[in-house]
């Protein structure tokens, strides 16, 4: 086992365990708990850390860690056919009527 990954964030350490799962990549969060510790071992050490099961998947995932899964963030906002509103380009619906984003097809 290598670990791969660590932040004192956990929801980040989760996500990433998701997501290199979805990718195929076996892998396992570590010092879930430990936040309580704070105090007795120094900080760093208690930060969530997230290890992959097979030391062969370690290119793969680091791969994966250093991409940007979430980069549809940047598409331009849109505007909805239906009622006229715009919303930011990672909402597939809009946020006014609830319709679904019409996509042009070339």
């Amino acid at each position: 086992m290598i670990k791969v990954f660590s932040t004192q964030n956990f929801i980040e350490v989760a996500f990433w365990r998701n997501y290199l799962e979805q990718q195929g990549v076996a892998c396992q969060i570590r010092n879930e708990f430990l936040g309580g510790a704070i105090g007795e071992v120094p900080p760093i050490k208690c930060w969530p850390e997230l290890w992959i099961e097979d030391d062969r998947d370690e290119a793969l995932a680091r791969k994966h860690l250093a991409s940007d899964p979430l980069g549809e963030q940047n598409l331009p906002e849109w505007v909805c056919s239906y009622c006229g509103e715009s919303s930011e380009g990672q909402f597939s619906h809009c946020w006014n009527c609830e319709k679904e984003k019409v996509t042009e097809e070339i």
